[in-house]
């Protein structure tokens, strides 16, 4: 998710630059919507933000208010209705809302403002509809009236959720009380800049001010930022995500004040003293695997080296919406260096293991080139239960590590050897004194209750029928 408000400035350019560097987060469709200060024009379509983006449509964008959004389906299936931002025509000029993450009573809250099933698709747009119906019918100041509802709303929403959102002339973001999706605000020239992650900052010249708290809510005008706190104090406790740290945020990107980079190289040196191995070469899956390969590297003393050749113009597999999607952009995405490999035994170091799609057709792909011995060193414990919380991994059958054991999985997946590292040492790489995480998909522990489990196509049986 982006938002930028900066008088006099491009924003709509702005904006696709900075989708553009968040591209890794959501690859199924992408959107933004532009205030001119009356009105807000929205325009949003599957695929990727080139896809969706070009020079012409950005340019007839004009205003100094933008919010844009990247999508990953967690509930609500991969459609045109559910591509975001979701706009709703109340108030002065309406509003726009951008989601990141994944709500835990969606159905309760659908059921609670008498909405029959199908009437909204997705979580998101739930939000949306949620907020328009408690707008206020007197058509108050466009700013105070959307602080005000949010106000209403947020305390009811349970479960994951950064937002950033806008009317005419003012932009927000919001964070739940246990900041489960990163959101981080900056300064630009005049203006301000919401982004899921820091490089969207660096890529339109902001500075990097600071991380949303969970559960604040800023509020941007052109007198400046605002913060509250709309939820009760007892329900705030830090639980980021620890797999933004294992696999989504870029490398380059900062949480807990810390460099993403750092701490993957890291998971690997600890990797390294804890799964140790004979062999030749030290590689890492691209890309998210490279910098824990290094690491292991490093720690090892054995060389590192490239053993696959990723084609960068393929998106990431872990996020594609269906098996079949995973499963035919593995050897479109990854290619073999046979020098590199042949007769030689690797260490091939990657971040997770989750389902086993695109590990099992890499290892066949490295023995097919030569690989005398595949050695699999996993930077991260075993992924055995489902998230709720934005990843799209909802049941436990669809996990090889609540299937399998370890030296199941590396008889599945066809290595000489599979290593995991522990939870303990993945929280000594993170070296984030103090902080909270969740970890639940690792351990089954969920921050947040559960029950009944919610299903991604919650919302739309009336649709299907």
């Amino acid at each position: 998710m982006f938002g930028v408000l900066a008088p006099g400035a491009p924003v709509a350019q702005l904006t696709f630059d900075g989708l553009y560097s968040l591209q890794h987060r959501g690859q199924e469709s992408a959107g933004m919507a532009v205030s001119d200060g009356e009105t807000i024009t929205v325009v949003k379509d599957m695929g990727l933000v080139t896809n969706v983006f070009d020079e012409r449509t950005v340019a007839a964008l004009e205003g100094d208010l933008a919010i844009g959004h990247t999508r990953y389906s967690t509930t609500g299936s991969s459609t045109w209705r559910n591509a975001q931002p979701a706009y709703r025509s109340v108030g002065t000029a309406g509003f726009a809302l951008g989601h990141n993450g994944n709500l835990t009573n969606t159905a309760a809250l659908a059921e609670r403002a008498g909405m029959l099933p199908g009437v909204v698709a997705s979580d998101s747009d739930l939000v949306a509809e949620l907020l328009s119906l408690a707008f206020s019918p007197d058509g108050a100041d466009g700013g105070g009236e959307l602080e005000a509802t949010l106000t209403k709303v947020l305390p009811d929403i349970e479960g994951a959720f950064s937002f950033v959102l806008m009317d005419a002339e003012h932009l927000v973001g919001v964070r739940d009380p246990n900041g489960f999706r990163p959101l981080c605000l900056g300064r630009l020239d005049d203006g301000w800049v919401l982004a899921s992650e820091t490089p969207a900052l660096d890529v339109v010249g902001a500075r990097f001010v600071r991380e949303l708290e969970p559960g604040e809510m800023v509020l941007i005008d052109r007198t400046g930022v605002r913060s509250v706190h709309p939820f009760p104090a007892e329900r705030v406790d830090p639980k980021l995500c620890i797999f933004e740290l294992v696999y989504f945020a870029r490398p380059d990107s900062l949480l807990y004040g810390k460099e993403v980079h750092g701490a993957r190289r890291r998971m690997g040196e600890l990797l390294a003293e804890q799964a140790p191995v004979d062999a030749d070469l030290v590689m890492g899956v691209p890309e998210s695997g490279v910098p824990a390969a290094e690491g292991y590297a490093r720690r090892s003393g054995i060389p590192y080296g490239q053993g696959l050749v990723k084609n960068r113009y393929i998106g990431r597999t872990f996020i594609a919406p269906t098996p079949e999607a995973r499963a035919r952009g593995v050897r479109r995405k990854l290619n073999p260096l046979r020098e590199n490999i042949v007769g030689k035994r690797l260490i091939v170091v990657d971040d997770s293991v989750i389902r086993g799609t695109t590990t099992r057709a890499m290892v066949e792909m490295l023995r097919d080139a030569g690989a005398a011995e595949i050695h699999l060193r996993v930077s991260s414990p075993p992924y055995a239960w489902p998230c709720f919380y934005g990843i799209d991994t909802p049941s436990r059958e669809d996990l090889l590590a609540a299937q399998l054991s370890v030296e199941e999985i590396g008889a599945y997946l066809g290595t000489d050897s599979i290593a995991y590292l522990t939870l303990d040492n993945l929280e000594r790489a993170i070296d984030a004194p103090g902080a909270g995480f969740c970890s639940a998909c690792l351990t089954g522990d969920y921050p947040v209750e559960i029950s009944p489990a919610p299903a991604k196509e919650v919302l739309e049986v009336a649709i299907r029928a």
